[in-house]
């Protein structure tokens, strides 16, 4: 093995490491109530949040955290005392396949 790929070997194994770390640590819709999980979107503007140990988005506050070629679509999460909570939006790309039927 050459001192390169040694490195790019050590360098995969390090974001793997912390990918997994930054899942861990990723809020939790359903720790949460329906207000705290609605707040927290509306306060920091954009989170991204678990809503199942398997399943994730990025919910945001406003189009001012989407990109320019995307769009907004409202999401109901489940929370701690809610089945279906409205959080906020997610940006999807409308012309892209982003859109739901």
């Amino acid at each position: 093995m050459t001192p390169m790929m040694g490195r790019t070997g050590m360098l995969s194994v390090a974001l793997l490491v912390a990918s997994i770390g930054a899942a861990h640590a990723m809020t939790k819709s359903t720790s949460l109530t329906c207000a705290q999980a609605a707040e927290l979107v509306q306060k920091r503007g954009a989170v991204v949040m678990a809503t199942s140990p398997t399943l994730y988005d990025r919910y945001v506050r406003d189009q001012s955290f989407c990109l320019y070629d995307q769009q907004l679509r409202p999401e109901w999460v489940p929370t701690r005392d809610v089945k279906q909570c409205y959080v906020g939006f997610t940006c999807f790309e409308p012309f892209r396949g982003g859109g739901r039927n």
